[in-house]
């Protein structure tokens, strides 16, 4: 039961996320889209004129939850992933959440030091590239 019941809270969760996305209005800018939301400006871009390590996630995730994964890689590569990983894990949820399937089953050695690796550097990687296109 408590399987179901942690499926159901994160598909919730996720497709809370992402419709609260898609409601936004992606930033032409490629960043700032936060700021809808009742956020203050990003601190680095208002005194530095430069991107902040999260630049652009949020446009990016607005771009993704409206269909345009195109734009939202080319706003911000790692917020676009973020976004596609919310909307497996999502479906996921709710997969576990009707079915009572453990996840954990699917997703053998998912975890670990490689993974995490992988992980920073794509979103530093991802950062540089932001920097590259400001």
């Amino acid at each position: 039961m408590r399987l179901r019941v942690a499926g159901l809270v994160i598909a919730l969760g996720a497709f809370g996320l992402l419709l609260v996305a898609a409601g936004l209005r992606p930033s032409e800018d490629g960043h700032g889209t936060h700021t809808q939301m009742g956020l203050a400006p990003c601190p680095w871009v208002v005194r530095w004129d430069f991107p902040c390590p999260s630049c652009g996630m949020t446009t990016a995730f607005a771009y993704a939850a409206n269909g345009d994964l195109v734009t939202a890689g080319a706003t911000q590569p790692f917020g676009t992933l973020l976004a596609l990983i919310a909307a497996v894990a999502g479906w996921g949820g709710l997969h576990t959440g009707i079915a009572g399937v453990n996840p954990a089953r699917l997703i053998r050695g998912g975890t670990g030091v490689r993974v995490t690796i992988v992980v920073i550097s794509l979103f530093l990687g991802a950062w540089a590239y932001k920097m590259i296109v400001w």
